[in-house]
């Protein structure tokens, strides 16, 4: 079976860009860009840069990326990726934070516990809630 190298991610990139919705780089976040990073991973500096732009799906993807890494989970850049747009405001990406982070508890309950009782002030409701959903505070 042929797999896409790190060369791949600009495409990946222009994808999330221009055909953005939830269900599209959803896919693309966990399937693609996750692989990649898990491949080659030095991407993650473009998974740093992602997380910082202006672009919601961007971030998105970003902050899904990781979703399939279970104990391959860079934890500090998931909390760190998180913790950079805690405040955001738009309802995906507050759903993605929450996501990514019940995702994780999957393998790490206590480390998002931890971090959510250390930071859980920073981040909208939803976002605690949906991280907790399956673990409880």
């Amino acid at each position: 079976m042929r797999r896409c190298s790190s060369g791949f991610l600009p495409v990946t990139r222009h994808l999330v860009t221009t055909v953005p919705w939830w269900d599209t780089v959803d896919l693309l976040a966990a399937h693609v860009v996750g692989a990649l990073v898990a491949a080659d991973p030095a991407l993650g500096a473009a998974m740093d840069a992602w997380a910082g732009d202006d672009d919601l799906w961007l971030v998105r993807a970003a902050l899904l990326h990781q979703l399939r890494h279970k104990e391959r989970t860079d934890a500090g850049r998931l909390f760190a990726h998180c913790l950079r747009q805690a405040s955001h405001e738009d309802f995906f990406v507050r759903k993605a934070i929450g996501w990514a982070l019940r995702e994780y508890a999957r393998t790490d309950a206590a480390a998002v516990r931890d971090f959510l009782a250390r930071e859980g002030h920073r981040f909208a409701p939803l976002s605690v809630r949906e991280a907790l959903r399956n673990i409880g505070a």
